[in-house]
């Protein structure tokens, strides 16, 4: 049996790992990583030599990880936690830190929230840098794999290792032109009406947000969308209707009309979830003050309009 020497594995030789499986790529995770893709070439070389095993073999364009590899992708997550644990206690100071966070979010949450936030971590003199990915239905597994390190979303994962927090809540609301048209007043009306949707890469829809009422009458959207932005597009100078949560009229949907729907539904919750391993990281619990007090302002703002 080969004998392990400990110390030539370093916290970046296991950063690199993740990245690889993650990307399936050497040159893609080079650029993720910020290094050449033979920094990458050699850091797996290193990696080979210390676990015995290829790692990962060419298929194609891609790298295709073994099983030695898949099983080692929780128990590398833990280590890179277990090394991040050391730093909880030393003096966390934002202005001279190498700040970086992976958010899901979908369009709204992302634009109520995050422009506000950069303009004030600027002035402040941060720097942070953010990569936002679309949320969709977010898994657990996103968060335990550290594909995002936060999630905002109205559809939480319930699992005993991840967090949650309520940060803005709402109603699902009808937008619409009001050049073109009125408001449905009745449910049937409603339902009967031409709709637009917003459709995931999960291929669930917006309208798994409306609960509370029979959707069973709703005719199927006639137009589906990747995200809200492209909405008012679409309803601009036409009779659609789009069924979205309110705090849209203070962003993305900002030039549509806006109305209750005939029969009101159940109010809408938006949270920010993350990976219990962060609760007590510094850094982390740094960003979701910041978002709470912004989210904070958004609400302010909503029952003052």
């Amino acid at each position: 049996m080969k004998k392990f020497n400990i110390a030539s594995l370093d916290g970046q030789l296991l950063i690199t790992f993740l990245t690889v499986l993650e990307e399936s790529s050497v040159s893609k995770a080079g650029i993720r990583l910020g290094v050449t893709q033979s920094t990458v070439s050699h850091a797996l070389v290193r990696l080979r030599d210390f676990f015995d095993d290829p790692l990962f073999v060419r298929s194609g364009q891609a790298m295709l990880p073994t099983d030695r590899a898949n099983s080692l992708r929780i128990p590398v997550q833990n280590a890179l936690d277990a090394l991040q644990k050391l730093t909880f206690e030393r003096r966390f100071e934002p202005e001279t830190e190498d700040l970086f966070f992976i958010v899901a979010a979908n369009d709204m949450q992302r634009d109520l929230i995050f422009p506000k936030l950069l303009r004030e971590l600027r002035d402040d003199g941060v720097s942070a840098a953010f990569e936002f990915i679309p949320s969709g239905h977010p898994t657990s597994g996103m968060m335990r794999e550290a594909r995002c390190h936060l999630a905002l979303t109205p559809f939480p994962p319930d699992a005993t290792d991840i967090v949650q927090k309520p940060i803005l809540h709402g109603q699902m609301m009808c937008f619409f032109d009001g050049a073109v048209r009125k408001a449905p007043a009745t449910w049937e009306e409603y339902c009967q009406a031409d709709h637009l949707t917003v459709r995931f890469p999960d291929g669930g829809t917006s309208l798994r947000a409306l609960t509370g009422v029979d959707k069973s009458g709703i005719r199927e959207a006639r137009i589906s969308v990747p995200n809200f932005s492209a909405i008012p597009s679409f309803v601009k100078g036409s009779d659609y209707l789009a069924t979205e949560m309110n705090l849209m009229k203070l962003s993305v949907l900002s030039e549509l009309e806006m109305a209750p729907l005939p029969n009101p539904s159940d109010s809408l919750t938006i949270y920010m979830s993350w990976h219990q391993r962060s609760t007590n990281d510094p850094a982390h619990s740094w960003l979701r003050e910041k978002i709470s007090s912004i989210a904070d302002e958004v609400m302010e703002t909503v029952a003052t309009s």
